[in-house]
């Protein structure tokens, strides 16, 4: 059972206090709650050992996928195939970040991988100041948190900006328009890089222009004038540009391969996004106590969950019943796609029955820890909620 503690005043005034306005997104504080949950230390080493040790897990994976050349197997476009090698054979291309989604934790319950968000993952804000906020706000010890979220990304940066001393520190973040979530995502990670050392600059990602030979710019709109930029972090996934960007993928591997930019996430983390990576960890380390099942095919004799390769937010997820019936799911834009299923496991639950996913980021190390509250298949309607050390 998910133990909670009602905290009585909002983490809205905490982030005013401490200028961190721009955490206030339209759609970041409105769904972030006054409970918290209640973990113990040894949990949240236990979150913490699980992160770290299935990030090693999924290296060993991707290099299995590369030497195997199974990227159609992953759902991978064949357009990105050359810029994921490209990045992933050169140690410079440094994972900046991403987001374990963990099962388990509770009771005594073992920890179990669900999936990793491992290109363009959000709730930073809600992660790394929110929550932290919310218990200064409260008068309790914000050290009480299994977050040094932020302060681990800047160290990031400053490890990428480090490892590429020959390119200069300008980095051009950019997000899609009309997605108020994803603004706040990367004005946190904007914060990060200044503090990092870098110059920093935001552009809807229909304002950046690229060019094959050159590099990537963002046209100044006070005097025309094209600025170029040695970094572009883009809250925009990989298998989005592949699929429907094709050109645009083409120039990215051609400005990657000429080193005229690096290119935040790198495009070796589509491997670790696609859900058939489920499979292959299962495939290398059949049993394993973080794992769950998974197979192309429903589980026979099994409960499981049914997930496209690319899928987001819950969409087009299936929880099947061992004798194959879909008991819930969720619609979403992505059924075209191919599916795996994965071994069902219960989330834990408070005591109203509301379902409760770890979300523990990785940014080097495991480094931040959040929850998620829902029902059975946790969608976009789902709750953020903080959670304090006792």
């Amino acid at each position: 059972m998910v133990k909670l503690k009602s905290l009585p005043n909002p983490p809205e005034q905490a982030l005013r206090n401490a200028g961190w306005n721009w955490a206030l997104g339209t759609d970041t504080t409105p769904y972030v709650v006054n409970d918290m949950v209640v973990v113990s230390e040894e949990q949240a080493s236990q979150y913490y050992e699980a992160a770290n040790t299935l990030y090693d897990m999924f290296v060993e994976a991707g290099q299995y996928v590369i030497e195997n050349h199974l990227f159609k197997d992953l759902g991978i476009p064949e357009n990105l195939v050359e810029i994921i090698k490209i990045s992933w054979e050169n140690d410079e291309h440094v994972h900046l970040y991403g987001r374990f989604d963990l099962a388990g934790g509770f009771d005594g319950e073992p920890v179990k991988l669900i999936e990793f968000n491992a290109d363009t993952a959000t709730c930073l804000p809600e992660t790394a100041v929110v929550q932290w906020a919310h218990l200064r706000m409260n008068g309790l010890d914000d050290a009480r948190q299994f977050n040094s979220l932020y302060e681990t990304l800047v160290s990031q940066f400053t490890f990428i900006r480090e490892s590429n001393a020959d390119l200069s520190p300008s980095i051009l973040f950019s997000a899609m328009r009309d997605y108020p979530e994803d603004d706040t995502n990367v004005a946190l990670l904007s914060e990060a890089a200044r503090e990092a050392g870098f110059d920093v600059e935001f552009a809807y990602i229909d304002d950046v222009e690229f060019s094959n030979g050159e590099g990537i710019f963002f046209q100044d709109p006070e005097n025309g004038t094209f600025i170029r930029f040695d970094y572009w972090f883009k809250l925009v996934p990989w298998e989005y540009i592949g699929f429907e960007e094709p050109e645009l993928a083409q120039m990215l591997t051609e400005i990657t391969r000429n080193r005229k930019a690096m290119i935040l996430n790198p495009a070796y983390t589509l491997l670790f996004q696609s859900k058939y990576i489920l499979k292959i960890l299962w495939d290398l380390y059949p049993y394993h106590p973080l794992l769950l099942q998974t197979e192309r095919y429903v589980l026979p004799h099994k409960k499981s969950v049914g997930k496209v390769l690319f899928g987001r937010e819950g969409a087009n997820v299936s929880i099947i019943e061992r004798g194959g019936e879909v008991s819930e799911t969720v619609e979403g834009e992505y059924a075209g796609q191919a599916k795996i299923y994965q071994e069902y496991v219960t989330f834990p639950t408070d005591s109203e029955g509301k379902s409760y996913q770890a979300g523990v980021f990785y940014a080097g190390e495991a480094c931040g820890l959040g929850f998620r509250r829902g029902g059975k298949i946790l969608d976009n309607t789902a709750q953020f909620v903080g959670h304090v050390i006792e």
